[in-house]
């Protein structure tokens, strides 16, 4: 991963050229007049096509693959598969600590909801190729973040372009608060999952309409020739039955549906091909299949196996984060006037274990290993609130549990009593044997 950092030293963020979008119309004034992707309707030609636009070295033109980015983004799979691994990411909190504890001025920052939207466009950076995004302050103290629009930004050559279709821009050293973030792929994830969306759209298509030829029933009506009423009333009387296949002729024609010995017009193939196409994206973005999908041949070790990989792959997107953190937001938050000097962000380690796993630990620490145990942690960890008359309750309780113990071992101090007693011979009455 490449970072980078552009800022003016000598102008302040509060008074520095802040990026602005919007639409043609609407926004005129803005730094970025935005446009909406054009989707649908695509194939690997135009594929191809966009990705020999994006990899001109001179001058690039990334606009018709990020519509395709765009467009890939409605796939219901692809989708899944990018938010698991947000997800990962998101779930675990973020603090700035200094000298081993937290420092609240900064974390009072990043608890904004700004700091989350950030976290996930850094991510991005590995699904669209790079992340720009600029930092000002805002009127209130806080933090104000923007990501710039990746169609209308030039990583070569380092340019922010006003309209999508420019071949150059305003340099990026115009513009202070500025962070790059370049995933490990010049063109991102997306541009190795974009030829299965396709092939996946294409295929969904056919499914339907197959499911519409052969799907339902085909009525069959035939009239006399010769009978010009009767082929006007038998067409009446197929159109007011609703939709689905007709099949009107007149009467000695037929229609014959032929399927190829093979059965490659059968469902099946639109399934399983629509299975690969999705097993293919999970493994871009995922790096395996067992994790999102049920599989015949899969074993709960091979699905272990998998599940630790992808938990692998989420402590690679938290390093990624981090270095970014790190490296990057301490010094736009020092120029905000943020002191960052001796502190960095970390990952705050969360508690996986459930409840009844706790509980079950506490009782082995107690009752088997006779470790002490704080009765307070205990309530705190379960979860459960500690009574008000604690004490007596306590008292109570271990009073009865010397109860149940000494009932416990009245048969066996009476056995042992006995088994004492008929061992030592009872001492003569009238004085010592003569032996």
């Amino acid at each position: 991963m490449k970072l980078f950092n552009f800022r003016r030293k000598k102008e302040t963020l509060q008074e520095s050229r802040k990026i602005t979008a919007g639409g043609q119309i609407t926004a005129a004034s803005s730094t970025l007049i935005l446009a909406q992707p054009q989707r649908f309707n695509l194939d690997l030609s135009i594929y191809k096509t966009a990705i020999r636009a994006a990899e001109n070295m001179d001058y690039t033109r990334r606009s018709r693959l990020y519509d395709m980015y765009a467009d890939a983004m409605l796939d219901a799979h692809m989708i899944g598969v990018i938010n698991k691994r947000r997800s990962a990411l998101l779930k675990r909190p973020i603090e700035f600590w200094r000298n081993g504890v937290p420092d609240e001025t900064v974390n009072v920052q990043i608890r904004s909801p700004w700091f989350r939207s950030f976290l996930s466009d850094v991510l991005d950076a590995q699904f669209y190729g790079f992340t720009l995004a600029q930092f000002t302050t805002g009127k209130d103290g806080y933090v104000e973040y923007f990501c710039v629009p990746r169609k209308h930004v030039d990583p070569q050559l380092r340019l922010i372009k006003r309209y999508q279709s420019d071949i150059t821009g305003v340099p990026f050293d115009e513009y202070p608060g500025l962070i790059m973030i370049t995933g490990d792929m010049p063109l991102g994830l997306l541009a190795s999952c974009l030829p299965w969306t396709i092939r996946k759209n294409g295929t969904v298509g056919d499914w339907c309409q197959f499911s519409e030829l052969f799907g339902m029933p085909i009525r069959d009506y035939a009239y006399d020739a010769a009978d010009e009423d009767a082929r006007r009333r038998t067409l009446l009387d197929a159109m007011a039955q609703g939709s689905g296949s007709v099949f009107i002729h007149p009467d000695g024609t037929k229609l014959n549906f032929i399927e190829a010995g093979n059965k490659t017009g059968s469902a099946d193939v639109y399934q399983k091909l629509v299975d690969v196409c999705n097993k293919e994206m999970s493994k871009a973005i995922l790096g395996n299949t067992l994790t999102t999908e049920a599989s015949e041949t899969g074993t709960q070790a091979l699905g272990t196996v998998h599940q630790e990989e992808e938990e692998g792959l989420a402590e690679s997107d938290r390093t990624f984060v981090l270095n970014a953190l790190n490296y990057l937001m301490t010094d736009i938050f020092s120029s905000m006037g943020i002191d960052t000097e001796g502190g960095e962000f970390v990952f705050v380690k969360g508690d996986s274990m459930t409840k009844q796993e706790k509980a079950e630990l506490f009782s082995l620490a107690r009752n088997q290993l006779g470790l002490p145990i704080d009765d307070d942690y205990i309530y705190q960890e379960l979860g459960i609130e500690k009574p008000a008359d604690y004490s007596r309750l306590k008292k109570e309780a271990k009073q009865k549990a010397r109860t149940v113990e000494e009932t416990l071992l009245q048969p066996e101090r009476k056995i042992a009593a006995n088994r004492a007693e008929g061992f030592f011979v009872t001492a003569p009455e009238y004085g010592a044997l003569k032996w």
